[in-house]
Parts: structure tokens; sequence; C-alpha cells
């Protein structure tokens, strides 16, 4: 035991002496005691008086207690969940020893001992009664984790007074939405036997949540949610919190669609509504979701900074995203730890979303302890330093302090906030699926379950809060609403899709490319000098890199029309000329700003002082902005959010570009489920744009190809654009019919590497100011042509300098800009000018399993339009390229001769 107040006392005697000066009656005798003897007063001349304090040995005791109990108690603050009745299934938890009196040293005794009242009881012991109620009752909190002081006092004080409670009103408002959930998954069941719903039974304090969630929205002026959530109990929400028409959700039981619809299962379906709440309207926007459950996480943080953006929201208060995942999910899918790293960064930020975690203690059939290393799914959540509330679904009142709480934090530290609701899963992962055969203790325990609503609204009969009878009425009325919606779906069953084209989609266009107008895209020859001169001119107080001076001078040149443009210098003109039509640009990736192969300079970074300046947002009054932002090492989370921004900015040229476009793979899901199939699911629109490295350099198997060959197999109903440019003019003019013409599909663009520099890729400035892209580059003709080679992109230009080289005029080059939507008429009229004896030869420097070959085969067989057709390309791999720069260049050698026929 201490023997004295030494220096580890001070902290805590300073603190005590502060409470003293406020009010003597605040702290304990023996300690009002001491500080008043120990007070000096002056006697005359230069002496001090001072009285005789209390024996210093039983304050060395006493400070000894109160620093234990200090302790003890701030452990319970932050440990308290641990103990914490979160289980509505009420399985045992093993309480850490920490969490025991007897740990700190505290005896039996000591718990009657009294404290300062400034913990806001006179005991120990009526302290710790009070933060069990507090910290480990049906609320679980951890903001432990939180290193700032600020964030964790600011939580400290608002939890001093417990949580907020529920009105009357409330109450009776929660049962009610409790019934209708319940009521509405039974209906199920009962009308659609045996039919997939992934059910709410076990969570459906989900939607009492979700209600709270949004009022509190509305109450701190946001005006539009985006929403986003997997499967389960997807339907009760878009019937009992978006409103969508009942008859509609049961007409897609019916499935009655029109021949070749397409769609998706209902439970994947999106929706959007306005919502009343007690404090105004908001409009909800339930976003479209694949199996692929958390995928939807970035896209529905993109959607958010688009509707933002659009509102001129640059403190992000009027949007916000609301979440809702799985447990297992939550934890086991990558994407989630992209979303939450990019959540905190400028180029992302949303100003803090609202996550709710969807509990049910089990991932399809596995235990929590298989599915995650930590003690709750939530542990990743940790990362952005918030606060993270643990509530057992079965106090649906205890939501209405948490969210009051979850809210607040959002809005003053515009962070993401966490709502982990602990329920469990009354039936299988689906409703065809037998739990017991794998979780039989957890069934058991589920079986035993009676529906909340009915236990709580035997709590509200016991408070005088309601009458069997005017429960009775409200489930009858419910049950009426559900069989008149039933009923209209049978007695009228018509055939529905999602309507699309509305709102700010209003004018865009779908379906086929075929009859779309083909717009001029070029841009008079003084307008682009004047816009180069904008993106080339700097501050006077700018100190520009001093080997930049030389690259700014000869892009100036280039706008002056005394040296040919370059592909960086026709995109930045691209970006421009959009951006001063009132266009946003909008482009993120790894080292976009600069470039990867350090072309495009959209952004110069002062080299004295750091501060970065794009010059491409000081080019006329009333411009729209150009955003260039360095992204976070991802590539799923980033391109998803960039898909989610196209999906609300249609009028914007919204743009992703991989550092090497070899890494598309890793966002492959984005592409697949979304990008390549939303229109033909979802009925939803999109102008993102990819830009992807390729070509083959000698860069190894990593630095090559962009898998042009996936995204051609994912090719069909004109359901996106995949092109292989090979000017800089032909780029130019592609951005821009992207955004000048109404046609929103994706486009995907591999683009160059070694042609950023090289001489012959190059346009002249008129070549921009007239024209428009053109699909296919038609090559030399006449009667001495006895070959055409025809191909995509780079290998053109490897190619054409072998046949100058060689001086072959009997061989033409043909170039395929547009490889899908196929360019059937504008290739067959560049055929057409060849004899039918003159042989084609598709040419690509990919092995001859990947590339466009098989596509091109797959069309045209061994001939095309009328000539014979055959394929020169590397042997067929596994692998898209060698890792010896040697041997790529005499594999390139090679196959250029046998196309050239050398």
């Amino acid at each position: 035991m201490e023997r004295s107040i030494d220096s580890s006392n001070l902290a805590f005697l300073e603190a005590l002496y502060q409470e003293y000066e406020k009010n003597p009656a605040s702290i304990p005798a023996e300690w009002a005691s001491y500080f008043q003897n120990v007070q000096s007063e002056p006697v005359g001349g230069n002496g001090l008086v001072q009285r005789q304090p209390p024996d210093e040995a039983s304050l060395s005791e006493l400070a000894s207690f109160f620093l234990k109990a200090v302790r003890f108690l701030r452990t319970y603050r932050e440990r308290g969940h641990l103990v914490a009745r979160i289980d509505p299934l009420d399985r045992q938890r093993r309480t850490p020893p920490e969490l025991d009196p007897s740990f700190f040293g505290l005896s039996e005794a000591d718990l009657d001992r009294p404290v300062p009242m400034e913990l806001g009881a006179p005991t120990l012991r009526a302290v710790l009664e009070q933060y069990k109620a507090r910290y480990g009752g049906t609320v679980g909190i951890e903001y432990g984790h939180l290193d700032d002081p600020v964030v964790r006092n600011w939580i400290e004080a608002r939890l001093a007074d417990g949580f907020l409670r529920p009105t009357p009103e409330q109450k009776r408002k929660i049962h009610e939405r409790l019934m209708q959930a319940t009521l509405f998954e039974e209906f199920l069941q009962k009308k659609y036997l045996g039919a997939k719903t992934f059910s709410l039974e076990g969570t459906e304090s989900l939607i009492p949540l979700l209600d709270l969630t949004l009022e509190n929205a509305a109450r701190h002026g946001v005006v539009e949610v985006v929403m986003g959530m997997a499967h389960r109990g997807r339907l009760n929400v878009l019937a009992n919190v978006v409103k969508k028409p009942l008859r509609d959700i049961f007409l897609e039981f019916e499935e009655h669609f029109p021949e070749g619809y397409h769609g998706d299962v209902k439970y994947h379906l999106g929706y959007s509504s306005d919502i009343e709440t007690p404090h105004g309207k908001l409009h909800l926007s339930l976003n479209f979701n694949p199996s692929h459950l958390e995928f939807v996480a970035p896209v529905a943080m993109g959607r958010t900074r688009a509707k933002q953006d659009r509102f001129g929201d640059t403190k992000r208060e009027k949007g916000m995203l609301l979440l809702v995942h799985g447990d297992a999910a939550f934890i086991g899918e990558g994407i989630v730890q992209e979303t939450l790293n990019i959540s905190g960064l400028p180029a992302y930020t949303v100003g803090g979303a609202v996550h709710i975690i969807l509990n049910n203690q089990v991932g399809f059939t596995t235990e929590p302890h298989e599915y995650t290393a930590g003690r709750y799914s939530t542990e990743i959540a940790k990362m952005v330093e918030s606060p993270i509330f643990h509530v057992n679904a079965e106090d649906p009142e205890a939501l209405v302090g948490v969210v009051a709480l979850a809210m607040e934090f959002r809005k003053e530290f515009k962070r993401d906030v966490f709502i982990d609701l602990i329920g469990y899963r009354k039936r299988g992962h689906n409703e065809t699926d037998e739990p017991s055969f794998t979780q039989p203790d957890m069934y058991r325990r589920i079986a035993a379950k009676k529906p909340l609503y009915l236990s709580y609204q035997a709590k509200l009969e016991r408070e005088g809060l309601c009458t069997p009878e005017t429960c009775a009425t409200l489930a009858k009325l419910y049950q009426e609403t559900l069989e008149a919606a039933f009923s209209g779906a049978r007695r009228e069953p018509t055939p529905t899709r999602p309507p699309a084209g509305g709102g700010v989609w209003k004018g865009y266009l779908g379906g086929p490319e075929e009859g779309v107008p083909d717009p001029e895209t070029g841009v008079p020859s003084e307008k682009l000098t004047a816009l180069m001169d904008g993106l080339t001119r700097l501050p006077e107080s700018f100190h520009l890199h001093p080997k930049l001076v030389r690259f700014v001078e000869a892009r100036r040149e280039m706008g002056h029309n005394k040296r040919p443009l370059d592909w960086a210098a026709a995109e930045m003109l691209a970006f421009a000329s959009l951006a001063v039509e009132g266009h946003r640009v909008r482009i993120s990736g790894q080292d976009v700003v600069r470039g990867t192969f350090t072309q495009r300079h959209g952004g110069y970074t002062d080299h004295l002082t750091g501060e970065r300046y794009i010059p491409a947002n000081h080019l006329a009054e009333g411009q729209a902005v150009v955003e260039l932002y360095n992204s976070a090492l991802s590539e799923a989370g980033v391109l998803g959010f960039e898909y989610g921004y196209s999906l609300d900015m249609p009028e914007a040229l919204v743009g992703w570009e991989a550092q090497y476009g070899d890494f598309v793979n890793t966002a492959q899901v984005i592409i697949d489920q979304f990008i390549a199939s939303a229109e033909a699911k979802w009925s939803r629109l999109s102008g993102i744009v990819l830009l992807l490295p390729h070509g083959m350099e000698g860069g190894g198997p990593e630095h090559s190809s962009a898998r042009l060959e996936r995204f051609l197999q994912l090719c069909s109903n004109d359901n996106m654009q995949v092109t292989y440019p090979t000017t800089p003019a032909q780029y130019f003019h592609l951005l821009r019919r992207q955004v000048v013409r109404p046609w929103r599909k994706p486009l995907i663009v591999m683009t160059p590497k070694s042609l950023l520099r090289n001489p012959d890729a190059v346009s002249r400035l008129d070549e921009l100011a007239q024209g428009r892209f053109q699909r296919v580059l038609a090559g030399s003709t006449g009667p001495a042509i006895k070959r055409v080679i025809l191909c995509s992109g780079k290998v053109y230009y490897d190619l054409e300098a072998a046949r100058r080289a060689a001086q072959k005029d009997d061989v033409a080059i043909v170039r395929l800009e547009q490889l899908y939507p196929f360019p059937m008429q504008p290739l067959e009229a560049a055929l057409a000018q060849y004899s039918d004896k003159v042989e084609v030869v598709w040419t690509q420097e990919e092995p001859a399993n990947m590339g466009a070959w098989w596509f091109i085969r797959a069309r045209f067989g061994d001939r095309i339009f009328g000539h014979p057709l055959r394929v020169v390309a590397r042997p067929e791999s596994s692998s898209p390229a060698v890792g010896s720069k040697k041997v790529h260049d005499k594999e390139q050698q090679a196959l250029v001769s046998a196309a050239l026929g050398l």
C-alpha cells in the first residue's frame, strides 16, 4: 500500500481539488478537511503559517482506494460490453477478470465506501450499479479503441445521464412496426410456401431501427438517403420502410414478366420513394444489390457523394449513406475494408455513413468462431475511430437512445457509426433450408421464442399503453392491406418492368446503339488553343519543378500547333473542353494526377511548398469542376465508388484509371455484377469510363494485359462499349462522345503505355477541331494490295514500322478502333475496297486464347465479308506474357514478320 502522496497521485489530486473548489460538499469529508487544512494564509513579514493536515498515512490509503476505484470504473466503461446482455438467445458469456473489483485490489467492503459525487452516486457500489445498467445492459458500447481524447470525452459526457428513453407514442409506434414486420413475413410464408424470401424473422427490430435512423437524419437536415443492403430482410424493408407498393412485390412472386425479360430475383431489386418523417420529407433510394453482398457498399457511397455534389453540399450534410450488412459478410469480405478506408479520404468521404449490422449470429451454416478471429464481427470497424453499439434486438426500446447518440456523433464528427443489431435467424439461410442440421442448440432456443411484437405488446399492456383490442385492430387492418394487394396482383397480373429514365436521367438513352445520333465532337482550333493556354498557365507565385518547365512549354506549343499533340495533351483538352461546356469531370485511380507513366500532369505540385494546383479548374467563369484524385491502393472499392457516382451524375465524365490495366481483375466483381449487367438486371444505365493501360511491352505477366477478352465475353445487347483507340485525336473524340451524345453505356478504353511518347502516335490540332470518333481506320488501297492486316491498338505501330522498313506496299493495315458494339458496316466498307482474293489476317500481340481473336472468330469463322480470315498471334498460354524482355522482343519480331509475310 502506498504510504505517501507522491507524483503518481498528482493528476487525481488535482481533479479532486478542482471539485473541492467548485463545491466542498461534493467530495468525502476527509478530503475536504485535508484541502482546507493545507491552504496557507499569510501572516506578518515574509512568512507563511500552515495548519496541520490530518494523518498522512490515512490519506495515502484513501488516495490508493480512490485511484483503484477510478481505474476500475474506467475499465468498466470501456469493457462493460463484454458482460452486456446483448444476445437474445441468452448464451453464456465469460466475465473477464478485469470487470471484477478484486482485480484492482478492491474488497467487498470497499464497495460501500464513499466516492466523489462527480461519479454520480455516493458509494462505489452505487456507481457500479449505475455502470452495470448503462454499460452492461442490453446495449454494449465499444469506444475504448478511440485515440482522440476529445471524442472519448464527448461520448462519456453523452453517456453520463444514460440513453434517451422512448416516449409512450414512440413505444406504440415501435410495437406497430414490429407487428407489421412479423405479419408481412408470415403472409409471404403462407401465400408462397417454399419460396425464397430471406426472412427478417428474428431481427424484426430492424424496421423500427430504420425508422428511427431516418427520423434523426431528417432532424439533422438530411434530405437524401442512399441505402445499401443484401437480401436478408430486404423484401420487408422494401415493403415497410421504402414503401414499395405491396402489389408490385406480389407481382414479382407471380413472375408475370414480358417475353425477353431478364431482370433479377425480387430480393435484389432496388426502389426509391419520398419518406415522410416527423421532421420533414426525405428521399430514400435503396440501391439494387447482387448476391455479392458487401460490394454494394462502395457503389452506394459513390451515389451518395454524387447527390451531395449535385446539391453543392461540400459540408456533406444533406445526403447520407445508410448501409445494412450481414455479420459474416461484414467481417469476411475485403471490400468492407476498402470501403471503410476510403470513407475518410477527401476524394470519397460522404460525411459519415450509418452502418447497421444485421447480426444473425450465423453465416449460412457457419458459426461466429468460424468466420471471425475477433470477438465481434465488427472488429474491422475499429479502423475508422468510431464507436460501436452492440444492441440486443429483443430490446427495441434501447434503439431510441442508441440511434439518437449515434446520429449525433455522426453529425458532430462526420464519421461513420456502427450499430450491431444482435438477433437470430428464425429459419434457415433460406426458407427451404433446415438449420438444425448444423446449429441444433441455437435452433432449440429459437423454437422456444415467440414473435417479438407479442412479448413487447404484453409489456405495453402492463404499462397501460395499449389494450388487446386496439392491438388486434391494428393487426387486422394490416392483414387486410396485405390481402387486398395480393388479390390485386392475382386479379390484374400486369407485366411490369421497373421504369428507367426519370429524374436526372431524363433525356438519356439505353438500349441498342443503332439509330443513336453520332454527333460531331470537334472543338474549334482557336478554342483549343485558348484551353491549352489555360492548362499551361500557373500562378506567378507557383514554383514549378525545374524538370517540368520544358514539359509545360512543349504542351503550350502543342496548343499553338507548333508541334503535334501527344496522347496526354489530347486527353487534357478533352477534359477541359467538357468542363467549360458545363460537364463535371471526375477521374480517380492510383497516380491519376501525375499519371502512372508521368504523362498526364493534370495537377502540378509546388516543389517548395507542396501545394497542388489544377489548371483545368481555372479556365473560364462558371465552368464545371475537374476532379483528378489519386486513390487509395484499391481497385474494387474505388471502381465501385466511381460506378456509383456515375449512377447519379449522368451528365458528367466519370472515370477510373487502373495503374496498370492488368490490375482490373481485382475489381472483377464490380465489372461482372454491376457494370456489364446492371441494364439487363435492374434497368440502370451508367456512363462510367474505365481507362486500362494495355499492350505488350515486355513488362511481364502483370504489366501487359487488361484482359480485353474478358470484357468482350461480357458484351451482349449493346450493354457497354469496348474500344482500343490508336491516336490522340481518336481518344479526344471518344471521351467527348461519351458525354456529348445521349447514349449512356459504360466505356472500356484500352489505353497505351509506350504510345504515350511514340513520335508516330500523335495528332494535329485540326484533327481535334473537326470530325468524330472513327470506329474503323482504313488502310491503303489499290490493286497492288495482296494482304490486309486487321488489328487493334498498339500493335499497329509495330506493324506499320516494319511494313515501311520492308517496303511492303502490297500490305494494308486496317485498324478496328471500337470492338463493341461491333462496327459491322464501317468494317465491311473498309474491306470492300479489296478484292475477294485478298486475305485478311487478324493480328494481335496477345496469346491466341486471349485478346480479341475468339471474339472475331465467333462472328466470322474463317471468312470475313467474303475474304479468307486467319490469325497471327502468340501461342496459346495460361499467362498473358513472358517475364523476359529479351524473349518478348524475339516473340514480337516473329509475330510482326509472320503478319507481314516477311
